[in-house]
């Protein structure tokens, strides 16, 4: 059976809201954690600081060693929970692209997982990402492609036409 579930997309892409379709529609409670769960959770004092993680103007996100150290355990707590028995929806911004799968990968080295490629174009993406008026402008448009670079997918969905729960019930047919 399928233990995680691991949505990569761009910023705005559409993922929050698959994620809650597929806690709708999935027979079995699946807990949602996500990137932007372990930003808000950090100090405010990260999210201003080279060593943790910035938002330039221009919608560009960098991170730093305290971030990596953070995330680290992050992963590794998500991991832990999934081996204790809880299903787990990750929605993810896979900055690093590939590097970003491997650390992944190697913290659910042994369990099954279902990876999931979100993508949404980028204009429709950056539309999405003004009407929501919570992130920086240029984020979506800067992420829309970067994050998918060298990443293997069990399966994609696009947003661009497709609404949230149509996505869902791609994926749950996926869900073993």
């Amino acid at each position: 059976m399928t233990e995680v579930i691991v949505l990569n997309g761009g910023s705005s892409s559409g993922k929050s809201g698959i994620v809650r379709c597929l806690q709708a529609v999935l027979p079995d409670p699946w807990l949602a954690l996500g990137t932007d769960t372990l930003v808000e959770a950090m100090p405010a004092s990260m999210k201003a600081s080279d060593a943790g993680i910035e938002f330039a103007l221009d919608g560009e996100v960098s991170v730093g060693p305290e971030f990596r150290t953070l995330e680290a355990a992050w992963i590794e707590g998500i991991a832990a929970m999934a081996r204790s028995g809880a299903r787990v929806i990750v929605d993810e911004v896979f900055l690093g692209g590939a590097a970003s799968q491997q650390r992944w990968q190697k913290a659910l080295r042994d369990l099954r997982v279902l990876w999931v490629g979100v993508r949404c174009d980028s204009a429709v993406a950056a539309g999405r990402e003004v009407a929501r008026g919570d992130r920086v402008t240029g984020m979506a448009a800067s992420q829309a492609e970067v994050v998918h670079r060298g990443v293997a997918y069990d399966l994609e969905v696009d947003t661009t036409h497709a609404e949230s729960m149509e996505c869902a019930q791609v994926i749950a047919a996926h869900v073993r």
